[in-house]
């Protein structure tokens, strides 16, 4: 069985992932308009990659997989270790860059790049949780 850290972030991906997507097609006409939708979208993918982090640093950790210099890192290590593709991990890089322009404030979050992000690449996320829950679960 995955360790609690596993389960309890893949739970707040899929959470943040629904009320991302929510928060898009509540009105995805008006969401252009609407910064209430949007600070809860852009919010909501800040904390699914945040969990998204949070799962690849604990399973470096514990599995020992390397000492990731940036965030960026974490993905690579866990490709190489049979953890993720290296096709899904290039895709959580560029997830992170997301992040860090809404955290970090590097610039403010481009419309058009939000709404790909909830229309194309939120599965990513899922497919996350779901390939290290699986992989969590045969390993041991």
């Amino acid at each position: 069985m995955a360790d609690d850290v596993l389960l309890i972030k893949t739970a707040a991906i899929h959470d943040c992932v629904a009320r991302a997507r929510e928060a898009y097609l509540h009105d995805p006409v008006g969401f252009s308009n609407n910064d209430i939708q949007q600070d809860t979208a852009i919010l909501n993918i800040q904390r699914a990659n945040e969990a998204v982090l949070d799962i690849g640093k604990h399973l470096v950790r514990r599995e020992k997989l390397g000492s990731p210099h940036s965030a960026h890192d974490v993905f690579i290590l866990l490709a190489k270790a049979g953890w993720i593709s290296g096709t899904l991990a290039a895709t959580l890089q560029n997830m992170i860059g997301f992040r860090s322009i809404a955290v970090h404030g590097y610039q403010s979050p481009q419309l058009a790049v939000t709404i790909a992000i909830i229309e194309h690449h939120l599965d990513a996320f899922l497919l996350y949780s779901k390939t290290v829950l699986s992989h969590d679960v045969n390993q041991y």
